[in-house]
């Protein structure tokens, strides 16, 4: 575990009239983040909250020059399936770590544990679903001792 390094889990599916309000409250985990010593961020870079943490992380780069963003990919061929904006996302993260040489089953719950393992703290975009990648990663933030913040969706 990096001692001041955070990560974020979530949904990809945000509905319309709360993505303002998920991506106020990210900024504000990030902000608080930053103020608190954090200065380095992983993020699973799938759409929805993955993205949208992305894209917050790197609007700070100019006020925190240390600040390290990496992308945390579960296989190589999810790069093929991000737009124009996204692949310019990833080009602007400090590293790219991909968990898996090839799609398998295994690999997005593969992905996540290698985030919670390397984070202190774990921002979560909750919309409080009995199951699912979000659920998974929480539960396994908690019984890693992690810092568990909570955005409910």
């Amino acid at each position: 575990m990096v001692e001041r390094s955070c990560c974020v889990t979530g949904h990809r599916e945000i509905p319309i009239d709360r993505l303002d309000f998920i991506k106020q409250e990210l900024d504000r985990e990030i902000r608080l983040a930053l103020m608190e010593g954090y200065r380095t961020f992983l993020t699973g870079f799938a759409k929805g909250v993955d993205i949208l943490f992305a894209e917050c992380v790197s609007t700070r780069v100019d006020k925190y020059p240390e600040v390290f963003l990496e992308a945390v990919l579960p296989y190589p061929g999810v790069v093929s399936r991000l737009s124009v904006e996204e692949r310019v996302l990833l080009s602007k993260c400090n590293g790219i770590k991909t968990i898996c040489e090839k799609y398998q089953h295994s690999c997005f719950f593969q992905r996540n544990r290698y985030m919670v393992l390397h984070s202190k703290r774990v921002i979560a975009v909750y919309d409080g679903r009995a199951g699912g990648g979000t659920l998974f990663t929480m539960d396994y933030a908690r019984s890693m001792g992690r810092e568990l913040r909570i955005i409910e969706l």
